[in-house]
């Protein structure tokens, strides 16, 4: 069984019981709460803010991995590493000085991310890999929870691993299930975002065993 991070994304969730989902997702074991966070602009959807991530931050400790499908995401940073985000994820397509965004997010204490959308060469974070702490690989394209897996993302993912070694983490969102997070573990992932299939299942936690079992 492989050491791998579960992150399951609250856009999932039952937005009316969000406390009660925090709290079953942290008994459960999830190694970190991903939010996905949309502006209407970078994505269609309007999704959440840093007040209701603030809110939330005081219901449990595990890890908030704020994943920012924003348009120009250094306007918004400050918001949300004040919120109690621990991981702050950018993608790099949204900013025209990614180095600069990512060393924003540095200096104000969270570790930095860059999401790469299906049709972004890898090539574009070769030369910030010095300031990366997480690299998200997106399977599906940004926006919409319960898309299909984008098959051809295994070959990026194995390029990330090359690119970044084992000091960064290689994040995989999107379209999982048991035999995707598998694929994706084999290629060298070692965090998956789990949205509509985690949160259809019966039992958040012995789902979460049975995902890591089956590494």
């Amino acid at each position: 069984m492989k050491n791998i991070k579960i992150s399951p994304s609250m856009l999932s969730a039952d937005f009316t019981r969000f406390g009660d989902e925090l709290k079953l997702l942290t008994d459960a074991g999830a190694d970190a709460i991903h939010w996905d966070v949309m502006d209407g602009s970078f994505v269609e959807a309007i999704t959440f803010g840093a007040g209701l991530i603030s809110a939330c931050r005081k219901i449990t400790n595990v890890r908030f991995d704020a994943h920012l499908m924003i348009d120009n995401p250094e306007k918004q940073i400050q918001n949300f590493a004040n919120a109690g985000a621990d991981l702050i994820t950018v993608h790099a397509e949204a900013t025209r000085h990614l180095h600069g965004v990512l060393s924003m997010i540095k200096n104000l204490g969270c570790m930095a991310g860059v999401a790469l959308n299906p049709s972004t060469q890898i090539e574009q974070i070769e030369y910030v890999t010095d300031l990366i702490d997480s690299v998200t690989v997106m399977t599906v394209n940004p926006g919409k929870s319960g898309q299909k897996f984008i098959e051809s993302q295994v070959v990026k993912i194995e390029k990330a691993k090359k690119l970044c070694g084992d000091d960064v983490e290689i994040c995989v969102d999107g379209g999982m299930n048991f035999d995707t997070i598998k694929l994706c573990a084999n290629a060298g992932a070692t965090t998956f975002v789990s949205g509509s299939f985690l949160f259809k299942s019966q039992n958040y936690k012995d789902c979460i065993q049975r995902i890591r079992k089956n590494v």
